[in-house]
């Protein structure tokens, strides 16, 4: 019975032709673009379409059993909850918590003191601490947290998330702790028969030769959206300051130490940066929107003049209200930012593990790696298979005897109906084959419950240090109201991302990625370029460049060895570099920024904004990738 429920993907299933079934495989996402862009409807009815749509198509053009296709789209669904929906709920909890005790009109208050211009407050906030907050926690988390801010400090909602998502670009391939390149360098290595470590660094010097321009050009593209060419120019030293800090740090880091820190010292720096700026230069003109009082910014500013020109986003912003005021104490403003340094430093102590100052040389070596139980993230995933520094769960039976048993704190398993029981063990009903894959390789489809280790548990951790600290304060603030209504505020964001990667696993899990990868593949000479829309496409359908990077990252070092022309490590690089840009109009993420400034419903709107950036910015990688592989060859690291 288990060898007639085996499934093995067909890449060619549309008249045995390449080309044909890459078209049809691409009828999902024609749906979700059609139904986003061009009907507006809802975010959550397009993605209950487009995932009919993938899993009529995995199942009676790819062939894959009924059974199996049942339990992809439950599993996809199922990841969309975990871990993803956890840590924009968390998220945007944390963010309320602050709105509800009343710092966050402090911190509103400070940034208004720091600077008055609408312009300046968008570097800060959606690039450098978009940024940092990229590096320690990644996913929805950045676009949840700065979206929310925005449009809290007065911007029009969707602006506000259309800048939130334009800004979680550059930062995207090192985020989590570097966790995209490293599980990159880990696909790549065995292919090019070289040491993990050493293709993980080689990769990271790649991105970090790529990325380090958009760095510098994104906080001038975030302008221009907002305001126009004209009003970017007014803060060019601005622009300049935060853009090339953070591009200067992203290179050295990336290049000299490795991808696990790069965002986090990057974002610090720029943020230090354009703080110590502002002590000694504001720009001559203050943009505030036009609903706003006008303020002067300097002695030769003509009194009562305002900006007026809401060019492209900013059209809407006409409609953003000026922020709150009343009077805030230093001490006030100290101890609302300190909610934030809870935030990034219980995630950091989260992370510890995969820090290289106690991860291991190499990482994840069990001799040199710090150990439990001072090794906090080794405490909070003891249990998940294979993981030699806590292998014994806590509650459970040792995962190397029974996996699918229930486990704490981590319970990692076979998702029902994709696998089969052979001799005791789990093993996968689900194969990859030829060219994805050297030979045919089992494909499990695996579930991750990691309790207390996810991203969004650690930021729940630290939204319960932050409520203790307010009460300490005396401040009135309701911790199960909060979050009660932070969960209807996210209801159908839930349910919309829960879908959106019922899609990604449908069509990943059937072949239907792969052929549409394969397809690509076939470009011969402009690969590099295609390489990046190859990333684009793999953001897109998840959300994630770290998903993306194991969609595909494999694929494109393949396809370079069979050209012989092109470095495997330019193009696994490219994958994550040009996948980034594919980060803000992937629906997950499109459905976070809406929730984010309780703007449900207008995922269409936003996707209509941010949809030409992205292309503009995924073919700009592309020819930076051409001109590295067949300009200047010689930029390209060797592992």
């Amino acid at each position: 019975m288990g060898v007639l429920l085996t499934f093995h993907q067909s890449y060619q299933p549309v008249a045995n032709s390449l080309l044909l079934s890459a078209l049809v495989a691409g009828l999902p996402l024609y749906v979700l673009f059609v139904m986003l862009a061009v009907l507006r409807l809802p975010a959550w009815i397009c993605a209950i379409s487009a995932m009919l749509m993938a899993f009529v198509l995995g199942w009676l053009v790819w062939g894959m059993p009924f059974g199996i296709s049942v339990g992809t789209a439950t599993e996809g669904m199922a990841f969309g909850l975990w871990p993803i929906s956890w840590i924009v709920l968390n998220a945007v909890f944390f963010h309320n918590l602050t709105v509800a005790s009343g710092d966050f009109d402090h911190i509103r208050s400070a940034l208004t003191r720091l600077t008055q211009d609408r312009r300046l407050q968008t570097l800060l906030i959606a690039f450098s601490f978009g940024a940092l907050l990229e590096g320690i926690a990644g996913f929805g988390a950045p676009v949840a947290i700065t979206a929310s801010i925005l449009a809290s400090l007065g911007f029009e909602p969707v602006t506000g998330a259309v800048l939130a998502l334009l800004a979680n670009t550059a930062p995207v391939a090192f985020g989590s702790i570097g966790i995209p390149v490293v599980t990159l360098g880990g696909l790549i290595a065995p292919i090019l028969h070289k040491d993990t470590t050493a293709t993980t660094l080689a990769l990271s010097a790649m991105v970090g030769r790529q990325l380090p321009l958009f760095s510098i050009i994104i906080p001038a593209y975030l302008i221009i959206v907002l305001a126009g060419w004209k009003r970017m120019r007014e803060v060019l030293p601005a622009v300049l300051v935060t853009g090339v800090s953070f591009a200067i740090v992203q290179f050295l880091v990336s290049n000299f130490v490795g991808p696990e820190l790069t965002d986090i010292l990057a974002a610090l720096v720029s943020m230090g940066c354009l703080a110590l700026l502002l002590r000694f230069w504001r720009p001559a003109h203050v943009y505030r929107f036009t609903t706003e009082p006008a303020v002067a910014s300097a002695p030769r500013r003509v009194a009562g003049a305002r900006s007026s020109e809401p060019d492209l986003p900013g059209v809407a912003a006409k409609k953003g209200k000026p922020g709150a005021a009343g009077p805030t104490t230093t001490n006030q403003v100290y101890w609302a930012l300190g909610m934030y340094v809870v935030l990034v430093v219980v995630i950091l102590i989260g992370q510890m593990g995969n820090l290289p100052f106690w991860s291991g040389h190499p990482p994840g070596d069990v001799k040199t790696a710090l150990h439990a139980p001072l090794n906090i993230t080794a405490d909070l995933k003891c249990g998940t298979p294979s993981f030699a520094l806590c292998p014994k769960p806590w509650i459970g039976p040792d995962p190397a005897k029974d996996r699918q048993a229930f486990k704490f704190p981590d319970w990692n398993f076979l998702w029902p109906g994709t696998y089969q029981i052979v001799k005791g063990q789990p093993v996968s009903l689900i194969f990859r084959e030829k060219p994805i894959v050297s030979k045919s390789t089992a494909y499990p489809l695996a579930f991750d419950w990691n309790f207390l280790a996810a991203a969004g548990s650690l930021v729940l951790y630290a939204g319960v240090v932050a409520f203790l600290l307010m009460r300490a304060r005396r401040l009135r603030v309701n911790f199960v109201t909060v979050y009660v209504k932070t969960l209807r505020q996210l209801a159908v964001p839930i349910v919309t991302i829960a879908f959106i990667l019922a899609i990604a696993q449908l069509m990943n899990y059937s072949g239907m990625t792969s052929s549409l990868a394969l397809a690509f593949a076939k470009t011969g000479f402009v690969f590099p370029f295609v390489a990046a829309f190859l990333g684009w496409l793999g953001v897109f359908l998840t959300g994630s460049d770290t998903s993306s990077n194991t969609l595909f990252g494999a694929l494109q070092a393949q396809t370079a060895q069979q050209l012989g022309n092109v470095s495997p490590i330019l193009t696994a690089g490219t994958n994550s570099s040009g996948g980034v840009m594919g980060k803000m109009i992937s629906p997950q993420n499109l459905s976070v920024g809406a929730a984010g400034v309780n703007k449900v419903g207008a995922e269409g709107e936003i996707f209509r904004r941010v949809i030409r950036y992205s292309l503009i910015l995924t073919a700009a990688v592309g020819v930076v990738a051409m001109i590295e592989a067949y300009v200047v060859p010689f930029i390209i690291p060797s592992p």
